[in-house]
């Protein structure tokens, strides 16, 4: 099939499926209700971390390799990528917890209190070991997001309303009047500003009852996320929630307590059973979806090998096993 191809969902898996196809010649139409990028999208309040090691601690083997190719594909893209690795710590009490994490990411290096100093100063007064996965990166998912919604136009991709040729659906957790298997993760986040603290990357903090990953934003702004709750809900953060990110903020700095709360956001990440994308042919359309927490970090692959399947019939991996004719 050599297209036209119209994809519905301007979100991350949309708007990277429409990166994918059109960089191979064909003609794209995206289809959004809502428009360009905005807070109406989950991958809007996404941490943006390019984080597969650190993923692997709990996800399938199959996420850590398809998630290694998404550094270099959102640089294909432009995005800007920073590349200084992600950093693990535990409270002391909780050390335990760090020795599983490595077991699980045998890519992470152990840190001493001197390296630490030298990758997070801040972090060294209260922290004697963390480990450190090098090879990992992060981006500002707004800031992505709208580039390569400019950059798609430019390269002649069509948004608009009008459906044309092979119809790929990327609609998110919209999709389930379709895909009744899917369901919906909650994911609460905050952003704040504290001035007083400086971070170089993302870090990670094993808390037994909330785990925390902080995000910088530059200019003092960062990104606190972000729990999970199964639900479909996708507008009401909870006292309890913002609560316990601020809690996780603090026990791994008190200098979160003097931060300013600069936002809240809620969004429901799309997800079936066993937490992992599909890809499914129902009737004429296709559905690319179930990204999980995992959104900026498997988009590319998921973008990749739908456009291998519509392109050139080359079925997806086994681990997408459900694709079928119905």
């Amino acid at each position: 099939m050599s297209g036209p191809f119209t994809i519905i969902g301007g979100g991350v898996c949309g708007l990277a499926m429409a990166a994918e196809l059109s960089s191979r010649g064909v003609q794209v139409t995206v289809i959004d209700p809502k428009g360009a990028p905005g807070d109406h999208a989950c991958s809007w309040w996404a941490g943006g971390m390019l984080a597969p090691d650190c993923e692997g601690a709990s996800a399938e083997p199959e996420i850590v390799r398809q998630g290694r190719k998404a550094v270099g594909w959102w640089e294909s893209q432009g995005a800007a990528v920073h590349h200084e690795g992600t950093l693990v710590v535990a409270l002391y009490r909780d050390q335990s917890n760090l020795a599983t994490f490595a077991r699980r990411a045998p890519s992470a290096a152990t840190l001493s209190k001197g390296q630490i100093a030298e990758q997070e100063p801040h972090l060294a007064e209260r922290y004697s070991k963390a480990l450190f996965l090098a090879d990992e990166g992060h981006l500002d998912p707004r800031a992505t997001l709208t580039a390569l919604h400019a950059k798609l136009a430019q390269r002649g991709v069509r948004f608009g309303d009008e459906i044309t040729g092979q119809v790929i659906d990327c609609r998110g957790l919209a999709a389930r009047d379709s895909l009744t298997d899917l369901r919906g993760v909650k994911g609460e986040m905050l952003v704040v500003r504290c001035p007083d603290m400086t971070l170089s990357r993302p870090v990670r903090l094993l808390h037994p009852r909330f785990p925390l990953y902080i995000v910088p934003r530059g200019d003092g702004e960062f990104m606190l996320g972000a729990t999970q709750i199964e639900t479909r809900e996708r507008s009401r953060a909870t006292l309890r929630s913002v609560m316990e990110l601020m809690n996780a903020a603090y026990a791994l700095h008190p200098a979160f307590g003097e931060a300013e709360l600069l936002e809240i956001g809620v969004d429901a990440r799309p997800a079936f059973p066993d937490n992992q994308p599909r890809i499914r042919r129902i009737g004429e359309v296709i559905y690319a979806n179930g990204l999980f927490r995992h959104g900026f970090l498997l988009a590319p692959a998921l973008a990749q090998m739908t456009a291998d399947l519509v392109l050139d019939g080359k079925i997806p991996e086994v681990w997408y096993e459900d694709y079928r004719e119905r």
